[in-house]
């Protein structure tokens, strides 16, 4: 009677678990390509590992680099945990007319990003717009700015976003990209972790 009981707590410990993370939707495969012009196959690529996926571009003056910033305080708590290397981290552009790839590569030289665990894609602009759509993520040119150098300045009202999939690549939490819980998706990615 005793192991029973202990079962049943075990069971409700696991089924505790699941309810912190509400999604368990599959996605479906999309070919991209990263910052150093190799093509990658997402989510199929990166399935054993967990994935943070952040939704940005690169000419963002606001969100996305908030976004960017949390993915790498992320990366980094992960590290002091020693549990980093079960995640990798990927920032998705929204923008491929100018986020090419080496721009990309640009983007994290100059925040410094660890790339060792993280790669920044984009993809065929029909591509992205099937990927946003499974991921709900809402990305609308918005206006432009003809700065007096002739540089243009543009924007895009978009989906504030970062997304957690498991090791089967699905879909199983969206948090707010700039204003995250570190410590809320940290103990969302050990839950993963713990229940492989």
């Amino acid at each position: 009677m005793k192991k029973i009981f202990y079962v049943i707590l075990f069971i409700a410990g696991l089924a505790g678990c699941i309810e912190n993370l509400p999604l368990d939707e599959e996605i479906d495969n999309y070919k991209l390509i990263n910052q150093d012009s190799t093509t990658v196959v997402f989510p199929e690529d990166f399935k054993s590992k967990i994935l943070v996926v952040g939704f940005i571009f690169t000419n963002c003056p606001d969100i996305c680099p908030l976004t960017t910033n949390n993915m790498h305080l992320i990366q980094e708590e992960l590290k002091k945990e020693n549990i980093n290397q079960n995640v990798q981290f990927l920032s998705i552009s929204f923008d491929p007319e100018i986020d090419k790839p080496s721009v990309l590569k640009k983007f994290a030289e100059v925040r410094d990003l660890d790339l060792s665990n993280w790669q920044l894609c984009t993809g065929s602009p029909s591509t992205i717009e099937k990927l946003l759509d499974e991921f709900n993520v809402l990305a609308v040119q918005a206006d432009t700015i003809y700065l007096p150098n002739n540089k243009v300045q543009y924007y895009y009202v978009h989906t504030d976003r970062i997304s957690l999939l498991d090791q089967k690549g699905n879909l199983r939490k969206n948090y707010p990209g700039s204003k995250i819980d570190i410590k809320e998706i940290t103990t969302d990615i050990k839950e993963l972790i713990n229940a492989k």
